[in-house]
């Protein structure tokens, strides 16, 4: 099984003074890192202890160091190795929920459920299946592939919003929330579908878990919804926001071939500048095929191209909510 190569613990204040004594008589360089009470560079790993308490390990070195000296040593308690004995919930038949491309501007949004059991789990461990924003886009296609091998047909499900249907459905849900967890919502149903004994589903917390409750039709309201902060953590989860990831990017690749641009990630000033290209190719209304409109991004495209918001016509008209924290 692939070491894992960041551990981050919360420690109270004996286990911060027992750390801070093992770091100091230990054979370690020491670093200037803010915020930190003490930050040193360790065998292929760095040591950070933060003035909140939390401790952060990172490296190939992270899980020796854990193992052989932050354990015994500061947290008197073994825990690295034995996650599934303490936990066995995180490989128990369950799904999980993760979606990609929310706040890009270009391309589909796209919800993946996947579902796990022991074998299925343990069989991803060993592919290196984890978060998505901790791999590169190479990674994530080679992965990607793997886990759909893994998985074959009836044991994921996706639903992927182009960039017309999403502009539609955002102008009439106007909340990209109430959205996702509309997406979040049929892709438990529809893995239900091939799935039906799935006892739980595990997301991450976007918003208020009755939304996606709500969401739910009649064969997914049996199953028990966990949501909880950095759900990517559990490997159903984990897998999911590889597909979901796969399938954003491979939607990106071929809307860029579709219009002849280079279809950029995020909201920067590089998609900015597609966006302008493609805006005096094409027309303000190809915005609407190609991005999600409702970013303030789609006004500073339509006023660098001399144009305004209402050249989109009914479907551009929504726009995002400040607390939304869309770019």
């Amino acid at each position: 099984m692939e070491k894992k190569n960041s551990y981050t613990f919360v420690l109270n204040k004996e286990q911060q003074e027992a750390l801070k004594i093992l770091l100091r008589m230990g054979n370690y360089r020491p670093k200037q890192v803010p915020h930190t009470v003490i930050a040193v560079e360790a065998q292929d790993c760095v040591v950070n202890l933060y003035k909140s308490g939390k401790c952060l390990v990172q490296g190939k070195g992270a899980e020796d160091f854990v193992l052989f000296f932050l354990e015994p040593n500061v947290l008197q308690t073994a825990t690295v190795g034995y996650e599934e004995t303490l936990n066995p919930d995180l490989v128990a038949p369950h799904m999980g929920i993760d979606e990609s491309g929310k706040g890009d501007f270009f391309g589909p949004l796209v919800a993946c459920a996947v579902y796990v059991d022991p074998d299925i789990a343990h069989a991803m461990q060993e592919l290196g299946v984890k978060d998505c924003k901790q791999l590169s886009d190479k990674a994530v296609f080679f992965i990607g592939t793997k886990t759909r091998q893994l998985l074959g047909p009836k044991r994921f499900a996706m639903v992927s919003i182009g960039p017309e249907a999403y502009n539609r459905l955002y102008m009439k849900i106007r909340n990209v929330n109430s959205l996702l967890a509309w997406a979040h919502a049929r892709c438990i149903e529809n893995l239900l579908e091939t799935v039906p004994d799935c006892p739980r589903a595990v997301a991450d917390q976007f918003g208020a878990k009755q939304v996606i409750e709500r969401a739910l039709m009649k064969k997914g309201r049996s199953i028990k919804l966990e949501q909880r902060h950095k759900a990517e953590s559990d490997i159903a989860v984990a897998a999911a926001s590889v597909l979901a990831r796969e399938a954003f990017l491979r939607g990106l690749g071929r809307l860029g071939e579709t219009y002849g641009i280079q279809a950029h990630k995020g909201a920067s000033e590089q998609v900015k500048a597609s966006a302008i290209e493609l805006v005096k190719k094409a027309g303000p209304e190809v915005l609407l095929k190609t991005c999600k409109c409702h970013f303030k991004t789609a006004d500073q495209v339509l006023a660098a191209c001399g144009s305004s918001r209402a050249a989109l016509g009914p479907e551009g008209q929504a726009v995002s909510r400040s607390k939304e924290k869309i770019p």
